[in-house]
């Protein structure tokens, strides 16, 4: 085995694509001359969109009279996009702005015609990406000027999640809908891929973790299932939440980056000349 290990929790199709980049970047970088890290995909939650009938009817009807439209992530976006299959200025008579959190989720809306349109769609998005978070979005959003009062605003999500936007738009006095467009799937714990981890050195281990909830069935998963603790290995947080949510199942060593991949990769070449 490989004397270092990185762990990606992401779901499978985001993981891939991580890996591939992440893999060209420690062969171009040299940092792994004597011999490249093993790489583990561990896919801790799957995302599932959700493809009823009456929940598209549902969204197109909230879209008619709504002000601004929030996307919390790319899988928010792919699960509308792929359950509407409309072009976004469809929806209303007037153009609907987006704010999402990050570049991730603009990159998609691109992906889809959204916000390169001849008229574009007003994509509103924290300019700093140590911001890229609930707080980031609203901080921008208070910088449109507008009275909140009175304002509908639509916010596009998983199952659960944070709902920290949310009430402090209605405290603002904006009336809000949360729409729940996926659910996220917990990796089975009699999953063969789980062996790998069983299997590997914790010490040498390196941990991209990107979902406070990801993080917290890790957590469950490590107390039931290993004999080993987490305090050996080290793991990337691209947010202070998920940071936070990782100290507390055990992690030893938690480096927090900035948002996006190029930070995570960034930060990963730097542990692998540890």
């Amino acid at each position: 085995m490989s004397a270092k290990t990185i762990v990606v929790t992401r779901p499978s199709g985001q993981a891939r694509q991580l890996i591939e980049v992440l893999m060209q970047a420690i062969e171009k970088s040299g940092v792994a001359k004597r011999s490249l890290p093993e790489i583990i995909s561990l896919p801790l939650l799957t995302i599932v969109p959700k493809t009823e009938a009456a929940l598209a009817d549902h969204i197109s009807s909230a879209l008619q009279d709504t002000d601004l439209a929030i996307f919390v992530s790319p899988n928010a976006i792919e699960s509308v996009m792929r359950l509407l299959e409309r072009d976004w200025q469809d929806f209303s008579k007037k153009i609907i702005p987006i704010g999402v959190m990050g570049g991730s989720s603009k990159l998609a809306l691109q992906h889809h015609g959204v916000g390169v349109e001849t008229k574009p769609t007003p994509i509103i998005i924290p300019e700093n990406n140590a911001h890229w978070d609930s707080e980031g979005l609203w901080q921008e959003l208070q910088k449109l000027g507008w009275d909140w009062q009175g304002k509908k605003v639509v916010i596009f999500k998983g199952e659960g999640g944070r709902d920290w936007l949310a009430d402090t738009l209605k405290k603002a006095g904006a009336t809000v809908e949360g729409i729940s467009t996926y659910t996220r799937v917990p990796l089975d714990i009699d999953n063969p891929v789980w062996q790998s981890i069983h299997d590997m050195d914790f010490s040498k281990s390196l941990w991209l973790l990107t979902s406070s909830e990801a993080v917290r069935y890790l957590g469950k998963v490590i107390e039931v299932q290993f004999t080993y603790d987490l305090s050996s290995a080290s793991a990337i947080c691209p947010h202070h939440n998920i940071a936070d949510a990782a100290e507390l199942i055990g992690f030893g060593e938690v480096f927090t980056t900035e948002s996006g991949d190029e930070a995570l990769i960034k930060t990963t070449l730097a542990w692998l000349t540890l």
